[in-house]
């Protein structure tokens, strides 16, 4: 399902947020997070602006590693900044977001990077983890970013 609304410059906001869990993912530890997955990409697909998100033929992208075997990856594309910051902000998301600690490590660097990408195209992994990369060792460039200090997509084409 894809959206075709832009922030007007003909570019939609792609996001990568990783975690390093901190129990295996079949584990006890992890079931009530795993157990809720499908309702919270559900919540995800059905938020205004959204446009796509990685997902396996599972429907989650729990298979999909980056850096090590115990990072989870989400990434999705959204039309905004607003549509984005709604749904991880101000949604039952948040529910999941104040418990984290349960489930993941908390992060020493950088675990979540948006960037812009023109409209239709979908990113790949590579592309998203190049993304990280670059916010950890450049700092909020236009081309690698966060809510904090964000960059237009003007700014950035």
């Amino acid at each position: 399902m894809e959206r075709t609304r832009t922030d007007g410059h003909g570019y939609h906001l792609a996001q990568l947020n990783i975690a390093e869990m901190r129990f295996a993912a079949d584990s006890d530890g992890m079931a009530e997070f795993m157990n809720a997955l499908d309702a919270i990409n559900l919540l995800a697909e059905t938020s205004p602006g959204f446009v796509w998100r990685l997902k396996e033929e599972s429907g989650n992208a729990t298979q999909i590693k980056m850096f090590n075997d115990n990072t989870i990856v989400n990434m999705s594309v959204w039309e905004d900044k607003d549509s984005l910051f709604n749904y991880v902000y101000k949604s039952g998301h948040t529910h999941y977001i104040g418990r984290r600690k349960e489930w993941f490590e908390m992060p020493t660097e950088a675990h979540m990077v948006l960037w812009w990408v023109p409209v239709g195209h979908i990113p790949t992994v590579e592309e998203a983890e190049a993304r990280l990369i670059d916010l950890r060792e450049n700092g909020p460039n236009e081309r690698a970013f966060t809510f904090k200090k964000y960059f237009s997509a003007s700014a950035s084409s």
